[in-house]
């Protein structure tokens, strides 16, 4: 019985990126991000009065401008569905004499925020990466943000990505809020596992 020739493996298929992430440039983005900050909001259940939510709502892009500031919109890439969001301010000095402002420039992460839509994708990861990227190009020497002891994905990832708990840094009546530092430029990683500075 013959054999049949030998057919070459096929070539693998690239598959396309389930998601793009963008700065926001236009004022029908900037709709999407408020829509998505009160999702945000929403999905937290918490009172953000304290934090001035309203306005920043209101203000947007406001503290999130370049050249200090960027905000990110993830969007499905078959549907264009916005998916997700995160922001990137400058931290500003602190007023409550108990909590001193930080030396160096320091921003804050803001607003990460995924869909249901949009979860088990790994966008949460990739928002906060492309984040704190941006946080590294424009000159920051640590990124900072908050979050809450019951959000467990969120600190596992935060974790993961490196960043500490540091002591509060801004008053809230939450007081059982976590805060958590990230210094930067991040190491590299070499290919034979050697960690070295980003600049070398």
């Amino acid at each position: 019985m013959a054999l049949a020739p030998h057919s070459p493996a096929p070539s693998p298929v690239k598959s396309q990126p389930v998601f793009t992430i963008t700065p926001v440039q236009t004022s029908a983005h900037l709709d999407t991000i408020r829509s998505l900050f009160t999702r945000y909001a929403t999905a937290l259940g918490i009172d953000l009065t304290f934090q001035g939510f309203q306005t920043e709502l209101d203000s947007l892009p406001g503290a999130y401008s370049p050249p200090t500031g960027s905000l990110l919109l993830a969007q499905h890439s078959l549907s264009g569905e916005a998916i997700g969001c995160v922001g990137l301010r400058p931290l500003k000095p602190s007023s409550s004499p108990s909590h001193p402002s930080p030396t160096g420039s320091v921003a804050e992460m803001k607003r990460l925020y995924v869909s249901p839509d949009g979860r088990g994708l790994g966008l949460g990861r990739a928002l906060a990466e492309a984040i704190v990227s941006a946080a590294e190009q424009l000159g920051y020497t640590e990124i900072r943000l908050d979050t809450l002891p019951d959000m467990h994905a969120a600190r596992h990832l935060y974790t993961d990505m490196g960043f500490v708990q540091i002591d509060r840094y801004y008053d809230t009546p939450l007081l059982d809020t976590v805060f958590l530092a990230l210094k930067l430029p991040r190491p590299v990683v070499k290919s034979n596992g050697d960690i070295s500075p980003k600049d070398e």
